[in-house]
């Protein structure tokens, strides 16, 4: 086990190595195409120069998953670097909010791990900051464990919290689900090869327009190769999350779907964060459907979970 109270991160630390110089070796580099294949593949343990990686060979350097650890603390910042490093991360550690932001101004990351507690920039706006930029998935870490403070951070646009002290292992778990979730999402690599193949025929004069997955109930349209999401036509903003929770149930729009199942169509995994994470997220989307009329389309059905109502 390794648990992150105070004293065995400072046990910890002093077994790892110090951190390097912490800015990643080029601006605005491309994340990997696919963080957890990267981290997964044979022989992926290079990374960028100046952060915390494992050992690499004079070989030509492989692209690794990027990580943004912010976190005040230098103790727990080295351990957690350290020990990501060795399961093939390549983490870039920031020591305040306002730090934080500087990089994600001038990079982009697979993942980011953010504490709440820090001096300058809060977390909360930190994690308010990577959302309004994208989709790069954000775990918040703090010793903060009331459910309001999660519901909060939920809200704000984390992806998932891990209230210290917590086990790296756990942590390690939770960064694989997210990365894999954004695997998910992406072409692989025979989609890659087909999307080349009709660019070509794309080229062509009797080009046929390429027809995109969109799935309808009543109102909503979900355009799953786009992933937006759109109300009447008009597009509502939402998170990769709420997402995905809306088409899992608009692809079966008469299913009564657990919380677990829900969850398993979200994360694609088996549950590891609380079921009350899914009425939170459900929560959510009603919120952001107000004013639409639509947002009494999701029932709650009572001991079992939601459907879509007819």
């Amino acid at each position: 086990m390794k648990d992150f109270s105070l004293q065995s991160s400072v046990a910890a630390a002093a077994r790892h190595e110090s951190a390097a110089a912490r800015m990643p070796a080029a601006a605005h580099a491309p994340a990997v195409a696919c963080a957890y294949d990267a981290v997964h593949a044979p022989n992926a343990s290079a990374a960028p120069a100046g952060t915390h990686a494992s050992g690499a060979s004079g070989s030509a350097p492989a692209a690794q998953p990027s990580v943004l650890v912010v976190e005040d603390d230098a103790a727990i910042s080295d351990v957690t670097c350290s020990f990501l490093a060795q399961e093939g991360y390549a983490c870039t550690p920031a020591f305040s909010g306002t730090e934080a932001r500087l990089l994600l101004d001038a990079h982009r990351f697979d993942l980011v791990i953010c504490d709440l507690m820090l001096p300058g920039l809060p977390g909360e706006d930190v994690v308010a900051l990577v959302r309004a930029q994208g989709g790069t998935p954000v775990i918040v870490t703090s010793a903060k464990g009331a459910v309001s403070d999660k519901v909060a951070l939920l809200r704000t646009g984390a992806d998932d919290y891990l209230v210290k002290p917590f086990d790296l292992d756990e942590l390690l778990a939770r960064i694989e689900v997210q990365l894999r979730r954004v695997c998910d999402v992406r072409p692989a690599a025979g989609d890659a090869a087909d999307a080349a193949t009709d660019a070509a025929r794309a080229s062509g004069p009797a080009a046929a327009p390429h027809a995109e997955r969109t799935l309808r109930f009543r109102a909503w349209a979900a355009n799953e190769d786009t992933r937006t999401f759109a109300v009447n036509g008009v597009l509502i903003r939402l998170t990769r999350t709420e997402f995905d929770l809306v088409c899992a149930l608009m692809r079966r729009p008469r299913k009564v779907f657990t919380k677990r199942e829900l969850f398993a169509a979200a994360w694609h995994e088996e549950p590891v964060v609380e079921e009350k994470t899914v009425n939170t997220h459900i929560g959510n989307i009603r919120a952001k459907l107000k004013g639409t009329n639509t947002e009494g389309y999701i029932e709650t059905v009572w001991g079992i979970g939601f459907k879509l109502a007819e």
